[in-house]
């Protein structure tokens, strides 16, 4: 699940509505107290899921790693909530055979729980979705997602914006308000990120996101 290129987000108290360039992204309000967006993980069957220090348009998972995508309101990388699912390779690939020339990536998206969804939505009455993505020997997080993920939504910058058409409209918006703002998070998600929340255009594709990420409808993820 992993369909998925990025920038990096600027500290919080910048100027909001600055567009930085494509490697930035626009600075976060400054009463934001988090950020609703897809954040990306990293794990495998004895290893926990842990926080992407890449964004899955560039990271490349080998041959029995998984990658996991949580929709949820994010405040600082370490307190983004994780996939509830375990990054269960073995189980989730169970019975799909090596081939030369491919790689088997265990893909879970977990489309968080109702207090993470936005207003008038609610997350899909299945919340967790796997899938055995077999795709291209050396091929991204990215076409991972997509291979087992559809449909996927992106703004006009990259940003994965929606997976299985959820959430139906937005793109990374600040949640609620309270001072002071929060640093604003180390941003993953666009094409050659860092930490993060991806998207994949087309068909090799960006998906990533930041580190309580800020995603705007231009950043990055």
């Amino acid at each position: 699940m992993t369909a998925v290129a990025f920038r990096r987000a600027g500290a919080a108290g910048a100027a909001a509505g600055v567009l930085l360039t494509l490697a930035g992204a626009v600075a976060a309000p400054a009463h934001a107290t988090g950020y609703r967006y897809w954040s990306f993980w990293e794990g495998g069957t004895g290893r926990p899921w842990a926080y992407a220090t890449q964004g899955p348009a560039t990271a490349r998972p080998a041959d029995g790693d998984t990658i996991g995508f949580r929709f949820a309101v994010g405040r600082e990388a370490d307190s983004a909530s994780r996939p509830s699912a375990a990054p269960d390779f073995a189980g989730i690939c169970a019975g799909v055979a090596e081939k030369d020339g491919t790689r088997r990536i265990a893909v879970v998206v977990d489309f968080g729980g109702p207090a993470d969804a936005p207003p008038g939505e609610a997350p899909p009455a299945r919340p967790v979705r796997t899938g055995c993505a077999r795709v291209r020997d050396g091929a991204t997080g990215a076409e991972a997602l997509a291979a087992v993920v559809k449909p996927l939504r992106y703004d006009s910058g990259g940003m994965l914006c929606g997976i299985a058409g959820y959430p139906a409209r937005g793109c990374g918006e600040p949640v609620g308000e309270e001072s002071p703002a929060p640093a604003a998070p180390t941003a993953a998600g666009k094409p050659g990120g860092g930490p993060s929340v991806g998207v994949l255009a087309g068909g090799a594709a960006v998906l990533a996101l930041g580190g309580a990420a800020i995603w705007k409808a231009r950043h990055r993820g």
